[in-house]
């Protein structure tokens, strides 16, 4: 049966076939779905018989007008070699055309298996010119069993590899300090109260830079501001051992200026890969991104206390800030803030990426007032407030949690920090890969975001209250490495929902997002501090464990995986 969606009164609309587009090959069945289009305007579905094993089976005619005949590329690739149709052979060079023109060197697998058909049977995209009407191929139709073709190496996994080094050392330059607090602690006689407030005067000067800038990268770009960010943050990281030696308020001076830096570099990333990573690839990217951060944490937390025993503190600071310097040399020459501005990308590439993202061009005036009048742009805020108290407390206190409570001296306890790390670093890539996969396989985006963050929200919360019944460094450290790990599938949540809910303004919407979170930061950091003044480690853990169970009940109520700002 054939039903045309603009005559539903009739089984088979009697206007003629414009096109026929394969939607999916299920090989397993053997049964073929089929859009048709017809000059009204409205599509229909059709599906074939059960594919024989025979090659003259794997043609059909439409069942519209019985005249057009059309071959399925799984069928057309499997089958070449065996039947050698002169007919097959002759439709086949036109798809060989198209597949190249179109998708160049970043044809999906379906199209290479037509090239290496192609290639086995001796034809080339310029012989026999001759060819009835192909079936028009779209990124979607991905065909099993594609044999594999050359590699060629994206010109946007080079932007998304020197962002990934950018978020390495933007943690590499915050961590260092939570071990050379314990030093600097003992060197200038500080008190706890007096270490949070140190730890948390980085948050004053990134809290300031949040939203301006997702601004500033909308509007200018995000290669000059993610290199204008990690220039400044690595020269105030520099600058630090002579802050210190200056005094308290000289160090935190420096300190709120590396804040300046760090700030504005999660809104400039975000609009970078609204223009380079195509939809399909957005969980995955964003999560090794992100996972560059967790790196950072573990060669920052693994280096610093064999540094600071060898060195002496202030070499963490002058290490790590001149290995940002080096990087801006290369950002410089090697970025660009668009494929549109890039002169290294080839135009098939670059058309592919433009043909598959939303935010283009720069952005005029930002629309606060719808913005901030749409329900899911508030469930993101609040629940990365929610989510980043637990989170910065962790990346801010944990070796000091293991010196404290579990004896454990400055070595140890610095290397055991990097273990929770190590787990999110792993389970951020899976996690992005699982995530592109349910969306690859027909699952809402927004049930996707919804699973992945409520993992994200309620596997810290379980462990992180496991933490007052354990005593031995073992089952302390299998906590926080349960908590870190799990915490990692944000990434594929609330991290890549602000290019699902406004592509076009992600830079401001992170931002937004990310002043609360940072928020959390300042006052979570700080609040730690007086907590231990006046109460136990297990108070810390049960403020982050309340705030998880409150983001989960936000998120799963009012979060959506739809573009709400247009």
């Amino acid at each position: 049966m054939h039903i045309c969606t603009a005559h539903p009164q009739n089984s088979i609309c009697a206007l003629p076939l414009q096109h026929v587009q394969q939607v999916s090959c299920r090989l397993r069945t053997g049964s073929v779905n089929l859009r048709h289009r017809h000059e009204c305007g409205a599509t229909s579905r059709s599906t074939t018989a059960r594919r024989s094993q025979r090659t003259s089976d794997c043609r059909r005619h439409c069942s519209c007008c019985g005249s057009s005949p059309f071959v399925t590329p799984h069928c057309q690739a499997k089958h070449i070699k065996a039947s050698k149709s002169l007919k097959a052979r002759a439709a086949l060079p036109a798809r060989l055309r198209q597949a190249q023109q179109r998708y160049g060197s970043c044809p999906p697998r379906g199209h290479l298996a037509i090239l290496a058909a192609g290639r086995d049977a001796g034809l080339s995209a310029d012989a026999h010119q001759e060819d009835a009407a192909p079936v028009p191929l779209s990124p979607s139709d991905v065909v099993e069993g594609a044999k594999k073709g050359k590699f060629v190496w994206a010109r946007r996994w080079t932007i998304i590899g020197l962002c990934f080094l950018a978020f390495a050392l933007c943690n590499m330059d915050r961590v260092n300090m939570s071990i050379a607090i314990l030093p600097m602690s003992e060197s200038f006689h500080w008190d706890s109260g007096t270490v949070g407030v140190v730890q948390s005067s980085f948050f004053w000067g990134y809290l300031l830079t949040q939203v301006l800038g997702g601004v500033w990268a909308d509007r200018l770009g995000g290669k000059l501001v993610l290199g204008f960010g990690v220039a400044w943050w690595s020269l105030a990281t520099a600058l630090t051992p002579l802050a210190a030696s200056l005094g308290l308020p000289a160090l935190l001076f420096a300190r709120a200026c590396m804040g300046i830096g760090e700030g504005v570099a999660m809104p400039a990333m975000n609009n970078l890969l609204s223009r380079w990573v195509p939809v399909q690839e957005r969980s995955r990217s964003l999560s090794l991104v992100y996972s560059g951060m967790y790196t950072g944490s573990m060669a920052g937390l693994a280096a610093s206390p064999q540094m600071v025993k060898s060195l002496g503190w202030p070499s963490v600071f002058y290490i790590f800030g001149s290995l940002g310097l080096v990087w801006s040399v290369f950002w410089q020459r090697s970025a660009s803030s668009s494929p549109h501005d890039d002169e290294f990308m080839t135009e098939k590439e670059r058309k592919y990426v433009t043909e598959n993202t939303v935010s283009k061009g720069s952005v005029g005036r930002i629309p606060w007032k719808k913005i901030l009048s749409k329900r899911p742009v508030w469930a993101l805020i609040l629940s990365h407030f929610c989510h980043n108290w637990g989170t910065f407390i962790l990346l801010t206190w944990m070796p000091s949690y293991y010196h404290q409570v579990l004896g454990m001296d400055l070595m140890r306890s610095g290397f055991l920090s990097v273990l929770p790390w190590l787990t999110m670093a792993i389970s951020a890539n899976v996690a992005g890969w699982a995530a592109d996969t349910m969306v690859a396989k027909g699952m809402s985006i927004t049930k996707v975001r919804k699973i992945m963050q409520t993992i994200g929200f309620m596997g810290p919360a379980v462990f992180l209250t496991q933490l007052g019944n354990v005593h031995t460094p073992g089952a302390a450290v299998a906590c926080m490495m349960a908590s870190q790990g799990l915490d990692a599938c944000s990434q594929s949540g609330l991290y890549s929902n602000h290019q699902d809910i406004g592509p076009r303004y992600s830079g401001v919407l992170l931002g937004l997002s990310n002043t609360a979170g940072v928020l959390a930061g300042v006052i979570g950091t700080a609040a730690t501090g007086y907590i231990l003044k006046n109460g136990t480690w297990d108070d810390v853990w049960r403020s982050a464990v309340i705030l998880y169970v409150i983001g989960t009940v936000i998120w799963n109520s009012f979060a959506t995986g739809e573009q709400v700002i247009e």
